[in-house]
């Protein structure tokens, strides 16, 4: 079985951190949220794994994934963005005569692919469908279920038969491609996955959908990036290696051998990446910084610190923060008492 990440769009919905870079490349509990998606993908069996790329994103996915290992990766291009069934469709050639699995690499579940890999290679249905209950089932793809059998799938209904969205997973036979080939865009001009998955319905095809499991989160808006390193931090495991000098560690804190904490206070769980300074400061809990940042005389909690950033001098609390990549936060004379900030790749804010 391969699987299909589609990461060709740009994630207008993280602005002004997609800016520069991708969403699938941003980065959650110390890893880019596409490096999440392969590996749980690993972890259920699939080691074939095609990404649909766009030409904007190609170089950025392609860095980000370079150094992975244990799975085979290929990028496919999508020169036009025309929706996730066209995403999907791009893929065809490369996929064969196979079956596969399309995971939407902003999508995060608390037990990842393989509940829905290994029930889908149990009863071979044409199509398995990962569903979530939501409170707003207007803002998804909503089925509509005999039993397990999924009847009827509508797109953003203005009223849901149900209130089980399609999550960001799903396990095809390749007839699917069939039905993509010969299907006409929808209203708003794309081609839809739900149109597709509805058109298997329709040839009486068996369509199954599986309810998910613990917790789903969807990485679409900055305060889900906040949530979802949240999840994931709590997972980890104490492990200090680097320098602590005059250090206070509760908690489940991973300092990495080339990481160094000075005269500061860390409570878990927290994530520092390599060569990670700390001085004279707090990190609070659900907090992580990548490699070669700096936190030096400041205070920062339940916040995503990317690569390379600076954050120096600010005397009030950092809290539910995105810094992006080899950013600047710099403290000055006044301030309020918190400051919640998204912060783009490269930006410098002083704060005076």
């Amino acid at each position: 079985m391969k699987a299909i990440i589609p990461a060709a769009g740009l994630g207008t919905r993280l602005r002004p951190l997609t800016y520069t870079r991708p969403k699938p490349v941003l980065r959650v509990a110390g890893y880019p949220i596409i490096c999440h998606a392969i590996g749980t993908l690993r972890q259920a069996g699939i080691t074939e794994i095609g990404i649909v790329v766009s030409d904007i994103t190609r170089d950025e996915i392609q860095h980000a994934v370079e150094d992975l290992q244990g799975v085979q990766l290929t990028l496919i291009n999508q020169h036009e963005q025309l929706g996730l069934g066209h995403a999907v469709l791009t893929a065809r050639e490369w996929v064969g005569q196979d079956d596969f699995c399309v995971y939407l690499g902003d999508n995060l579940f608390e037990f990842g692919a393989q509940p829905f890999v290994e029930r889908f290679q149990q009863t071979r249905p044409t199509a398995l469908i990962a569903l979530v209950e939501v409170e707003n089932p207007t803002a998804f793809g909503v089925a509509e279920l005999q039993g397990e059998q999924i009847t009827r799938l509508v797109e953003k209904p203005a009223v849901p038969p149900s209130n089980l969205a399609v999550a960001g997973l799903y396990c095809f036979t390749p007839e699917l491609f069939e039905v993509l080939e010969g299907m006409p865009p929808s209203a708003r001009g794309e081609y839809e996955i739900t149109d597709g998955i509805q058109g298997l319905i329709e040839r009486g095809r068996t369509v199954t959908g599986q309810p998910v499991q613990g917790w789903w989160k969807d990485t679409g808006r900055p305060a889900d990036l906040l949530d979802a390193n949240r999840l994931l931090l709590e997972r980890i495991e104490a492990s200090i290696q680097g320098v602590t000098e005059d250090a206070q560690l509760t908690g489940h804190v991973v300092v990495p051998a080339s990481a160094r904490v000075t005269r500061s206070k860390i409570v878990g769980p927290v994530l520092l990446g390599d060569n990670v300074v700390i001085e004279d400061a707090y990190i609070g809990p659900f907090t992580s910084i990548g490699k070669g940042s700096v936190v030096r005389g400041a205070e920062v909690e339940h916040s995503v610190v990317d690569e390379g950033a600076i954050i120096e001098h600010v005397s009030t609390r950092l809290q539910d923060c995105l810094i992006g990549v080899r950013a600047q936060v710099r403290g000055g004379r006044t301030l309020p008492r918190t400051h919640k900030l998204t912060i783009s790749d490269a930006s410098v804010v002083e704060l005076v």
